[in-house]
């Protein structure tokens, strides 16, 4: 039997390290491979089966039989090649085990290096945090500071000037306000130091319930600060007041380096807008995990909204004051203002109105506005009213107290009710009343004449906001607008809110004034009364009927009032009577033909004269200066309105009110004619004086004199007033036209003019003038 060969098992050659080389090992790296061993040695029991299996092998090597010798060498061969397998996977396995603990420990290194720059990250976002809070805090100290000097030293030292600056106080307007709502909030910051882990929420908390102080301080302050720049403008102007303001401004700060007022006046509008920047820089450096994280969101986006509330506060005001002011244009000035553009943009206004009354456009309904509007306009109604009123009510006491009675002595021996009635009538104008009138005058009137002058700013920004709808509506509908037309929406936009907004608030002033001062005026009217009665019951003993019973006193109190008013009303009467009495004034020679045609056109009976000028302002209404004479055709207009009656002006036909019209009553006798030659009548028109000096013009005629039949009221500077029966002088018997129905005359007092030729008349001389005539 052949005895197979035996197989060769494969080599494996494994590079080991040089121990001898290798350096010393420290403790640790001892640790890891001895740690390595135990770790190689386990995998390695695990893939042998472990010693006792192994032991079983061997024992069972040895019982075999000798016939199997053959066998178990085969066998041996085999067990020799698996073990060089073992071998080979075992240090595969140990070079994987290296190279897992190694990335292990690199992962372990990353984590402590990530840690670490997390750390210091977040230890340099703590540092810039706190500086920035330290920024603000000191920012803000810094602030309080320049403010402080600036009203202090700085305008202290300007009041000084001689003379000071005009409208000194108008440039620190508000700035007291804001110096206060920054002295609290720093009050309230230096309760903990920028160190403290509170101090960031109390710096929130602080500002959040100062943000409405904060607010109203320097919104007034922005919108007012436009009057400082222009202020500061006007004092450039005047170089020696400048160069003045400037030397004080550098010695008060030298420090600084400021060259004017507007370095300092200039720095609250910088700080309220530094704020958001602020804020948001320590918001970016605070850790979200911060317990005061949202609420430091909370401030930032607080201190956004409130620069963004005063910016439009501070564009609404300057809108307001645009539109608000009234400006008094000469015609002059409103004909250089005129060009292309305002007359094409008025023609547009007024077309699209047109188009509104007559149906042709829709009109933008806004029920809002238009209640507060008609509002308004009642408001506006009633408060001229009660001014007017009032004005009236202290017009006629200043007449009462302007009647000194007192100062006039009735010779009334022996009647003690007279001297008791004086004293208390110099009681009461030398004490009651003027006291009484100057309460008036400084509780009622001054503040009515205020709160009238108030009303033109919302009037002329209702009047603005009209014009701007119309502009509006033109250009509505369009799909495009140009910069123009945006502009004119965004005016628009703001003027309605603006009036929205404020519109309600100033009503609501304005009737809670009105009704505080009707209540002023009841309780004015209260203690002139207790005053009166404290006056007459001091006087009450000496006055009649004082003996009687309170009931007596009062019903002969009633009679005494009842008779005095029954005389008052029959004199009344009277004087009525009296008045009424038509006064006839002599026509001149115009109003003479005038009067003759009307009357033989529409008879005496209807024949009236005008009381009063009369300006007309309706359709068909006729403009008719005082004295002209009328023929009228109907007593009332085509609506039946019989206010307005139809009459005929000699050629002119239209309405007249009836108010201004009194019935003509002719003279009994006809003015004589002139006693000059007649003349070509001329053209009529302005006579000017023409008279040189001269031998007189009747020169001709020296056993006369010329006299003034009827009394003549001049209407003119050109002319002269005439009284019936005194003599003048005739300088010329026409004008300078030459027209005789006119003559320059001169009168007793040396006043020259012109009167009617046919109100003179010629006498004798050798019959002498009457009673207190003298001749030139």
């Amino acid at each position: 039997m052949e005895v197979p060969r035996r197989l060769q098992p494969p080599t494996l050659t494994l590079t080991l390290a040089n121990p001898a080389s290798a350096p010393p090992c420290s403790i640790g790296a001892k640790q890891k491979s001895s740690r390595r061993n135990g770790m190689r040695q386990k995998i390695r029991l695990e893939k042998d089966g472990g010693p006792e299996q192994q032991q079983e092998e061997k024992e069972e090597e040895q019982d075999a039989p000798a016939e199997e010798v053959v066998r178990s060498e085969e066998t041996s061969q085999l067990l020799d090649v698996n073990q060089a397998q073992r071998s080979r996977r075992s240090s595969e396995d140990s070079f994987s085990e290296d190279a897992l603990v190694s990335e292990e420990e690199l992962a372990e290194e990353a984590r402590r290096k990530s840690e670490a720059e997390k750390a210091a990250a977040r230890e340099r976002e703590a540092q810039r945090q706190l500086m920035s809070i330290e920024e603000l805090v000191q920012s803000e100290r810094s602030f309080l500071r320049m403010l402080e000097l600036s009203t202090g030293a700085i305008r202290s030292s300007l009041q000084k000037l001689q003379p000071p600056p005009a409208g000194l106080d108008g440039m620190f307007l508000y700035t007291q306000e804001v110096m206060d709502v920054s002295a609290r909030l720093l009050s309230e910051l230096d309760r903990f130091q920028p160190g403290d882990p509170r101090f960031l929420e109390n710096l929130c908390e602080s500002f959040l319930a100062l943000s409405s102080d904060i607010e109203a301080a320097y919104k007034e302050y922005l919108a007012n600060y436009s009057h400082v720049t222009v202020l500061e403008n006007a004092y450039k102007q005047k170089e020696a007041l400048w160069k003045e303001i400037v030397t004080v401004v550098k010695a008060s700060a030298p420090e600084v380096n400021a060259s004017s007022l507007s370095f300092f006046l200039v720095m609250p509008v910088q700080r309220i807008a530094r704020y958001p920047l602020l804020l948001q820089t320590i918001q970016k450096h605070t850790d979200p995990s911060h317990p005061a994280c949202a609420l430091l969101d909370k401030t930032a986006h607080t201190s956004v909204a409130l620069n963004c509330r005063i910016n439009e506060y501070k564009r609404f005001r300057e809108v307001a004051d645009k539109y608000k002011k009234t400006e008094n244009l000469t015609i002059r000035d409103k004909i250089v203002r005129l060009n292309t553009h305002s007359i094409a943009k008025k023609t547009a206004r007024f077309s699209q109105h047109i188009k509104h009354e007559t149906g042709m456009a829709p009109k933008v309904v806004d029920e809002e506005f238009d209640a507060l509007e008609g509002f308004f306009a009642v408001l506006d109604h009633g408060i001229l009213q009660l001014l007017e009123n009032v004005e009236t009510y202290l017009f006629n006491l200043q007449g009462f107290l302007e009647c000194r009675t007192e100062e006039f002595d009735f010779d009334m021996e022996g009647e003690k009710s007279a001297v008791s009635y004086k004293e208390i009538t110099t009681a009461l104008r030398q004490w009651v009343l003027p006291t009484f009138e100057k309460r008036m005058r400084t509780l009622i009137h001054k503040p009515l004449c205020a709160l009238r002058d108030l009303l033109v700013g919302p009037r002329n920004l209702i009047k603005k906001r009209f014009h701007k709808l119309l502009d509006y509506e033109v250009i509505e509908g369009k799909a495009s607008l140009s910069f123009e037309e945006q502009e004119v929406v965004n005016t628009y936009k703001t003027l309605n809110t603006l009036l929205l907004n404020e519109l309600p608030r100033f009503n609501g002033v304005a009737l809670q004034m009105i009704w505080s001062m009707l209540g002023t005026f009841s309780c004015l009217h209260k203690d002139l009364t207790a005053d009166m009665e404290q006056l007459f019951q001091s006087f009450a003993q000496q006055l009649p009927h004082s003996f009687l019973s309170h009931g007596a006193f009062w019903e002969w109190a009633e009679s005494a009032v009842l008779d005095g008013a029954r005389s008052l009303h029959a004199l009344c009467q009277t004087v009525e009577e009296t008045l009424s009495v038509p006064v006839v004034q002599p026509l001149s020679p115009t109003s003479h033909r005038r009067l003759q045609q009307l009357t033989g056109k529409h008879g005496s009976g209807k024949i009236y004269q005008v009381t009063s000028s009369v300006v007309g302002s309706r359709d068909l209404d006729l403009s008719l200066a005082k004295g002209e004479l009328v023929a009228v055709i109907s007593g009332a207009d085509t609506r039946g309105d019989k206010r307005r009656w139809l009459v005929d002006a000699g050629g002119r036909r239209g309405y007249v009110a009836s108010s201004k019209l009194i019935r003509y009553h002719q003279a009994a006798e006809d003015p004589p004619p002139s006693p000059h030659p007649g003349l070509p009548e001329t053209v009529s028109g302005n006579r000017r004086y023409s008279y040189s000096p001269g031998p007189p013009a009747h020169t001709s005629q020296p056993c006369f004199q010329v006299l003034a039949a009827y009394n003549f009221t001049a209407r003119g500077n050109h002319e002269v007033s005439l009284q019936a029966g005194r003599p003048v002088r005739v300088l010329e018997p026409h004008d300078k036209r030459g027209n005789p129905e006119w003559s320059l005359v001169e009168v007793a007092s040396g006043q020259r003019g012109y009167v009617p030729s046919n109100y003179l008349t010629l006498i004798p001389l050798e019959a002498g003038p009457p009673a207190g005539f003298y001749p030139f």
